[in-house]
């Protein structure tokens, strides 16, 4: 990670901290730590002090964390977590009072309160409200990781025959993108035929069928940064019902896709999409029309009916509206957009769309 750019983050992680009169932070949120220090590791917390940014690991990450975070302090632990915050504080002598993510479990809020004499309390919403707004090396990597999904789902459509399983199908995905030097964002969603109807299906042993319906839902995590994109497609040929349930969810989403600029209540562009479904006389999905993502899968913001705030420059979100009827179909589609500071830019315009794969066997 560019030192510059941790810098600039650092800086005003410190200003939102002056304003809540934090002056020690422990940072226990494994994506919040990824972006104040640029460590791609697990199992390590990170503290920002006064002129100072540590980092909190152990023997198995110190030769990654020494590679990726040259401007932290590096604090190579051998024991409980805990004992090495405590440690550390003993060492700065100035701390009174810690201010620890409210994200950290019970069991370690706990064990930091009997190792440590300073006053304890939680916080939240600092270093998210940062990660909300991506600077251009997190949009590049976004970017990156949009084209390698595209990528993947272009050298998959080949095996999307009658006969293939779910499971083996999204076997086959996950394959495509680690072989183009990515991860997973997520746990691949392949759901055939009227699996489709569950937003969150877990791909089984259902083989695909002629005529079967097939709705992915899929991402590549690429220099710590997701995708996430659903796509959905036909074997042999679109009933008609399927392509007026197709042909709404595809206006909801463009019509939710046209609200997005800087200064746009998150609420106004949920209604956009869910307004097209319900004067189409089709049910109306129930969870959220997008969300914000990055190191994270889901970050704010979130659109749904009850969502809080404006759209920004410099948020990536996520448009999915779905149709789902129970036993028969689901269809959703989402696209990843960038707000700009006149508009918006969809980074996911290239991935292939609405399609209609033959049927030919194995």
């Amino acid at each position: 990670m560019n030192g510059k750019v941790i810098a600039r983050r650092i800086r005003a992680i410190r200003r939102r901290m002056n304003k809540k009169k934090i002056r020690f932070l422990l940072v226990t949120s494994s994506a919040n730590v990824t972006y104040i220090t640029g460590f791609l590791g697990e199992d390590s917390w990170a503290a920002i002090a006064k002129g100072r940014v540590y980092l909190l690991t152990d023997s198995r990450y110190t030769e990654q964390a020494q590679k990726e975070c040259p401007s932290c302090k590096i604090i190579d632990r051998a024991g409980p977590m805990a004992n090495a915050v405590a440690n550390l504080v003993k060492r700065l002598k100035s701390v009174r009072t810690i201010a620890v993510e409210d994200s950290v479990s019970m069991a370690d809020f706990e064990q930091l309160k009997k190792s440590i004499k300073a006053r304890l309390k939680t916080t939240s919403g600092i270093v998210e409200a940062a990660r909300s707004i991506k600077d251009q090396s997190e949009i590049a990597a976004i970017k990156s990781a949009a084209a390698i999904s595209t990528k993947a789902l272009e050298q998959l459509l080949p095996h999307i025959k009658p006969g293939v399983s779910e499971s083996e199908l999204a076997g086959m995905l996950d394959f495509q993108i680690r072989k183009l030097g990515a991860r997973n964002s997520f746990e691949t969603i392949v759901a055939f035929g009227p699996n489709g109807s569950r937003p969150h299906h877990q791909p089984g042993k259902r083989k695909l069928k002629k005529k079967d319906a097939v709705l992915i839902d899929f991402g590549a995590r690429y220099k710590g940064y997701c995708s996430d994109i659903t796509r959905c497609l036909v074997i042999g040929g679109m009933t008609a019902f399927y392509k007026k349930v197709y042909d709404v969810v595809e206006q909801a989403q463009a019509a939710a896709i046209k609200t997005i600029r800087p200064g746009v209540k998150l609420t106004q562009v949920d209604a956009a999409a869910r307004e097209v479904i319900d004067k189409a006389g089709l049910p109306v999905y129930g969870h959220g029309t997008g969300h914000g993502f990055g190191l994270q899968i889901h970050e704010d913001p979130f659109l749904k009916p009850d969502g809080k705030g404006k759209l920004k420059a410099g948020q990536v979100i996520t448009i999915e509206p779905g149709i789902y009827i129970r036993r028969q179909l689901g269809i959703r589609i989402e696209d990843d957009v960038l707000v700009t500071e006149t508009g918006h830019k969809i980074l996911t315009r290239s991935c292939p769309h609405s399609l209609v794969l033959p049927d030919s066997k194995v």
